[in-house]
């Protein structure tokens, strides 16, 4: 990969976006590389979490690149935004919880990107913000509609129409980013996060991200069908066993996540 870098620490994949010349901007070329990645992790069973960042002190990812946006019509405008979102819906439907290390600016497909991860954590130095409406568009992979379940039509609104960017400190204070750290400390923070998760019983934890994603996406008794079904499988699984032997006999659980 040109513009992607993955490590592995542990049960931890770490994905840097690396096009700090671009401020980390996503091309095409960028796009498919991040899709290539992630269907490669979903696959990897030595892989447990995952920590999305960007390279750099500046930027997480700055936006689409405006070069290649530029280009798109009537026509080409709505597979522009369809190929974004595949990816983006790919990354939020993961069944290994995916953390967002922003650590400096994600706007436009940068904060679109940051909201499909399942949480976010953020430098002190990251601003946010859909800035689309200063190009005559809008957020097109998904800012939309996932701005608007984190933190509400208002604020939604109020982001989007004005095209102001916001700092971690607002961000937090809204519920669009879980965390805010120093920088230095930021990705020590995502991955250790990442860890304690990956400690956890996996059946639980998939099952668990497949419940809260469909609280956004459906009806209260549709969801709370899903819940049900979700607990079913966990209780049939050997981690269930493990998990409640271990805290009748007062240890600590070893998950074999089956």
């Amino acid at each position: 990969m040109e513009n992607i870098t993955l490590e592995k620490k542990g049960a931890v994949a770490v994905v840097t976006i690396s096009r700090p010349e671009k401020l980390n901007a996503l091309n095409n070329a960028t796009l498919v590389e991040l899709k290539d990645v992630f269907q490669s992790l979903t696959r990897d069973d030595s892989v447990t979490a995952i920590v999305l960042t960007g390279a750099g002190e500046k930027a997480f990812v700055a936006g689409a690149d405006i070069k290649e946006l530029s280009e798109s019509n009537l026509h080409t405008g709505g597979e522009f935004a369809k190929f974004g979102q595949e990816i983006f819906n790919l990354i939020e439907q993961s069944a290994k919880p995916v953390i967002a290390a922003v650590n400096g600016f994600a706007l436009g497909g940068g904060c679109e990107l940051a909201l499909s991860c399942h949480v976010r954590l953020a430098s002190k130095n990251a601003k946010f913000g859909q800035p689309e409406v200063n190009l005559g568009i809008i957020p097109g992979y998904g800012g939309t509609q996932r701005l608007t379940r984190l933190v509400g039509k208002g604020t939604a609104m109020e982001l989007i129409l004005t095209g102001d960017l916001i700092s971690a400190d607002e961000a937090y204070r809204i519920g669009l980013v879980n965390k805010v750290y120093d920088q230095s400390e930021l990705l020590d923070k995502a991955i250790e996060l990442a860890e304690k998760i990956s400690s956890k019983g996996q059946v639980a934890v998939k099952n668990a991200i497949r419940a809260i994603n469909a609280a956004g996406e459906t009806p209260l008794q549709e969801g709370l069908k899903i819940e049900t079904d979700s607990f079913s499988i966990c209780c049939g699984s050997n981690d269930f066993k493990e998990g409640t032997s271990a805290f009748l006999e007062k240890r600590k659980p070893e998950f074999k996540n089956t």
